[in-house]
């Protein structure tokens, strides 16, 4: 058994009945406990002695959590074992990075199941040193509660000046309660012969002091503890951890907000932002902010100093916040604190309204699916009633307007401003191709107005201008009976307009396909991602309603722009079209490298034009001369076009076909391509026919097999040749199980070598793309294993033995490990 194979053990013992995966753990113990030091960290005689006899505890141990079984394991309170499982820490990091994983529970398990008389604690390389040298502060707050005195001291000494007075008399406790009262004044007295050190808590000291002077240090302390306070742990790491400089993650919920305005009073959270590793770092009251339920003062406090990233991190902003100078200035982004703010309900939409400034950048930021919002709103737009020189002003004067969205509307209801009053749209613009969305004014404003009544809308738009038209049918969701005011207004401009994007759904794209419109047609043809289908029915000139025309030229229009690099596919969706402007536009721009694709373009253009049309095509002298010549001749024979059609279909015969895919030296993986490049279909029945006798090479069929049309029956024949699983690119079988064309049913039984088709099924299995019933494939799996192998797990050794270069399918490798243990079988 090596390392790769290894891998393996796991869904090999899950397979197995309960009792031979137990006999199969004891029967490859080595490897097991090869594999679980490897994943827990720890020496194998100490992950020995931890799993204890037996397959079954093994294999309790392959599936245990690295974090579980290294607190289980804490809690033995063996010295040596403590000291191992403080080191796995780093070993069971994601990724095996460098850097510890946080296990808040795993040292106070330690401590607890601790027996301090034993000295390999406090030896050379016992745990103690090791924590002295290594761990951080955050990590050595369990000790200051803990069983050793030497610790506490040390920690106090670290991280005295951070903690809670309660805290710090809780340590002082413990250490009374280890040492006596002459441990408190050891302390006292050690930490002021130290040179040039400041504890930061000179009213300790003196506690301590008078605590070992006291006949009774521990209930002396005791009076003095405030009850309840700084009690939670998870409150306390929280703290630390905000006092480090890191995001503390979720709130505690046994956060008392009175007792973190105490600690910030008597040591501040820093305001200033890090110039070091890591963004806020240096902001200790930024982090606090994030949590809900931050007392507004604080979250001011952190504004005024930094008042753009508070309101994009604070959990809760103060209104305060939002009308005061910092908000006039610019400097709060609207966008992050309005609708995290109106969605939680801590601010009012009214006043929001009514008080905030400036009207163009709150209307911008405003979330506009939410309900209360959007009833406040309409609310104010009754002022503007259906008047349209009301719209119009209010639009006109939005980018200028400092007051805020009350007042901006109250200003442009009014009749009696001295301002002037728009009777037509200030400014008008044409729409854009492809269509860009709104910004600024025009962005705030199509909000608004989507806000307003049915009959306030149908009375504004046909004053609007093309641009806002665009807008309103491309970016907003006007009702029915809006849309066709716009269409009344604005015609079939505003359609072709409402064309130029790739944003349409699905019911928006039928209703432009269905107009049969040609300014239409080709805006969804040039902007739109419409299906390769609708492209050929539009250059065929085939009408969505029924009949035929001829292609419009704003469709050639958009043929002559296409970008070949990217889309010539687009140009070839014409080349059974016979519309002599797409067959003239087709020649004039492609070189057609499949003498097939030339003929089908002169079939269709003669079926559709006559000899005349193709001899246009032919004077255009694009087409090799050869080809050009012998159709001449046949352009007055009656039988000219028949003969036309025999030769195309001699060349598109799928040996020819198979001889163009097979003929280039050096195969490259484009002759497929090449031939769908120019339209011409994939012959694949005669590619699985040719596959199978060996005259398609492996090469050739390996490119096909990675396109979305290849048949099933061809990835079949191909899965005994199946290649590894590439972690930089998708393999062509996890593009067939993402597209349903395989199974992973396919992969267990089909699929060889035998470790790739394993390879194959774990990655579908941890694809976020690809979700196949683990159940009923385990269940497979589990019929698989249990017909060949059975009970024994000597034929189960011997298949993971087989595994790694195994050159079968899984069932046969399978059968060839029974056969091996059982010949007589």
């Amino acid at each position: 058994m090596n390392h790769r194979s290894a891998t393996q053990l796991r869904p090999a013992l899950r397979l197995a009945a309960p009792d031979t995966a137990d006999a199969l753990a004891e029967r490859l113990r080595p490897e097991l406990l090869a594999a679980l030091t490897d994943r827990f960290g720890l020496p194998e005689e100490m992950v020995e002695t931890l799993t204890g006899p037996g397959g079954a505890a093994l294999r309790a141990a392959l599936e245990a959590d690295p974090e579980a079984f290294l607190l289980r394991a804490a809690e033995t309170g063996d010295p040596v074992i403590a000291r191992a499982v403080w080191r796995a820490r780093y070993r069971i990091a994601p990724d095996r990075t460098r850097r510890a994983r946080d296990l808040p529970d795993l040292l106070p398990a330690i401590l607890r199941a601790a027996d301090t008389t034993d000295p390999r604690w406090e030896a050379e390389d016992g745990l103690l040193p090791l924590l002295q040298e290594e761990a951080g502060r955050m990590e050595l707050l369990p000790v200051l509660t803990g069983p050793f005195p030497q610790l506490i001291s040390f920690t106090l000494v670290q991280v005295a000046r951070f903690l809670p007075m309660p805290v710090a008399l809780d340590a002082c406790i413990a250490l009374v309660q280890l040492a006596g009262a002459k441990g408190l004044l050891a302390f006292a007295d050690g930490v002021e012969r130290i040179e040039d050190f400041d504890l930061g808590r000179p009213e300790l000291l003196d506690l301590m002091r008078e605590a070992a002077a006291d006949d009774d240090p521990e209930s002396f302390l005791r009076e003095r503890r405030p009850a309840g306070e700084w009690t939670d742990p998870d409150a306390l790491r929280a703290l630390m951890m905000l006092r480090e400089g890191s995001h503390p993650g979720p709130r505690p919920a046994a956060l008392d907000w009175e007792l973190v305005r105490r600690e910030h009073a008597r040591l501040p959270f820093e305001t200033e932002p890090s110039h070091g590793y890591g963004r806020h770092n240096g902001n200790r009251l930024l982090q606090l902010t994030r949590w809900e339920g931050c007392p507004d003062d604080l979250v001011m406090e952190c504004f005024r100093a930094s008042p753009w990233t508070t309101a994009r991190v604070a959990a809760e902003l103060p209104f305060e916040a939002l009308v005061g100078p910092e908000a006039a200035a610019g400097k709060v982004p609207f966008d992050d604190a309005l609708g995290r703010g109106l969605r939680t309900g801590r601010l009012p939409v009214d006043r929001l309204l009514a008080e905030v400034t400036p009207a163009v950048e709150v209307l911008g930021s405003l979330p506009y699916d939410h309900e209360p919002t959007r009833k406040a709103l309409a609310g104010l737009l009754d002022r503007l009633g259906t008047d349209p020189v009301n719209w119009l002003t209010c639009y006109a004067r939005m980018g200028r307007a400092r007051g805020s969205v009350a007042e901006l509307i109250d200003d442009a209801a009014s009749a009696a401003s001295r301002q002037k009053r728009n009777t037509s749209w200030p400014r008008p613009l044409e729409a854009v191709f492809p269509a860009t969305p709104p910004e600024a004014s025009r962005a705030a404003f199509l909000n608004l107005f989507q806000c307003a009544s049915e009959e306030a809308q149908i009375a504004v738009v046909p004053h609007f201008d093309a641009r806002a038209v665009q807008h309103l049918l491309v970016y907003g969701d006007p009702a029915p009976a809006v849309r066709e005011a716009v269409i009344a207004a604005h015609g079939v401009a505003a359609q072709a307009a409402q064309a130029a994007t790739p944003s349409l759904s699905p019911e928006r794209l039928a209703y432009l396909l269905d107009l049969d419109e040609p300014r239409v047609d080709a805006n969804l043809f040039f902007h739109c991602r419409i299906d390769q289908q609708e492209r050929v029915r539009m250059l065929a000139g085939r009408l969505r309603g029924g009949g035929t025309r001829p292609v419009p030229d704003e469709l050639l229009h958009v043929l002559r722009e296409t970008n070949l690099g990217h889309y010539r596919h687009w140009l070839i969706a014409g080349l059974d079209s016979g519309d002599l402007g797409v067959a003239r536009t087709l020649i004039g721009r492609l070189k057609l490298r499949i003498p097939a694709a030339r003929l089908r373009l002169l079939v269709a253009v003669w079926q559709r034009g006559g000899p005349d049309a193709v001899r246009e095509i032919l004077a255009l002298d694009r087409l090799p001369v050869t080809l050009r010549r012998q159709t001449e001749k046949l352009l007055d024979l009656p039988d000219g076009l028949d003969r036309l059609r025999a030769r195309l279909a001699a060349e598109e015969d799928p040996e020819k076909l198979l001889e163009f895919l097979n003929k280039a030296p050096g195969y490259d993986g484009s002759q497929p391509h090449k031939l769908t490049g120019d339209g011409i279909p994939l012959p694949w029945p005669e590619l699985i026919v040719a596959y199978r006798s060996g005259s398609l090479p492996p090469s050739v069929a390996q490119d096909l097999a990675e396109r979305t049309d290849c048949p099933r029956e061809l990835l079949l024949a191909l899965l005994p040749n199946t290649p590894e699983v590439d972690r930089y690119s998708t393999a062509w079988p996890q593009l067939a199980l993402r597209n349903g064309t395989l199974t992973p049913e396919d992969i267990l039984t089909h699929a060889a070598p035998a470790r790739r088709a394993l390879s194959h099924l774990r990655h579908a299995l941890n694809s976020a793309e690809q979700k196949p019933d683990r159940q009923q494939l385990h269940t497979q799996a589990a019929t698989l294993t249990a017909t060949h192998l059975g009970p024994d797990p000597e034929a189960w050794a011997v298949a993971l033995q087989l595994l790694p270069t195994f050159a079968g399918t899984l069932p046969e490798l399978c059968a060839t490990a029974a056969a091996i243990t059982r010949p007589t079988a």
